[in-house]
């Protein structure tokens, strides 16, 4: 049974599950829960009162920013040139993760939250097997290069863009490595 909130309440959570996006976008996923409470102008018992774990509040702001990636997988899959596709892809959703930490830790992980994000994440999995079968069938990816392979690669880069430090350049260039490894010669 749901409960109808008061006024204040509704606001009072609105501030924190904006804070939170504003911070986990700063800081990732494992800001402490009390600066989020302090940005949203609200003691830590109201923010346990709103989101009883950390998981929660994640699971609240975390679906809406992955869409995005939904959206990079359908423009892939309407490329006209299946490595162009692939490679734009890759390349458009690492620079979402370089910009949003929240989402880098999102595909870094296995599991945050109880809904897990990275789960959350695969709700592209299909249309990115679908990116990578294209390349692949047109003899532009590499045929012993599949899902888990992209996974690791995903993961790496995760940690490439972490240790980055906001300097594109960093992981752009060993994105470009890797591109190399796995195109069919």
């Amino acid at each position: 049974m749901s409960r109808t909130l008061r006024a204040d309440a509704v606001r009072n959570r609105e501030r924190l599950v904006s804070a939170a996006s504003e911070l986990f976008t700063e800081q990732g996923v494992d800001v402490p829960l009390d600066q989020i409470a302090r940005r949203a102008g609200v003691s830590i018992g109201t923010l346990y009162n709103h989101f009883p774990d950390r998981g929660r509040l994640i699971d609240e702001v975390m679906p809406e920013r992955l869409t995005e990636l939904d959206r990079l997988a359908e423009a892939a899959l309407t490329d006209p040139d299946p490595w162009h596709g692939l490679t734009v892809f890759l390349e458009t959703t690492f620079a979402l993760q370089a910009r949003d930490r929240s989402i880098n830790d999102a595909v870094a992980r296995s599991q945050v939250g109880p809904a897990g994000i990275a789960a959350e994440c695969g709700r592209s999995g299909g249309t990115v097997d679908s990116i990578m079968n294209r390349a692949r069938s047109a003899g532009l990816l590499r045929s012993d290069f599949g899902p888990a392979d992209l996974g690791v690669l995903v993961r790496a880069m995760a940690h490439v863009i972490s240790i980055a430090d906001g300097d594109d350049q960093v992981w752009r260039r060993h994105l470009s490595f890797l591109l190399e490894g796995v195109r069919a010669r």
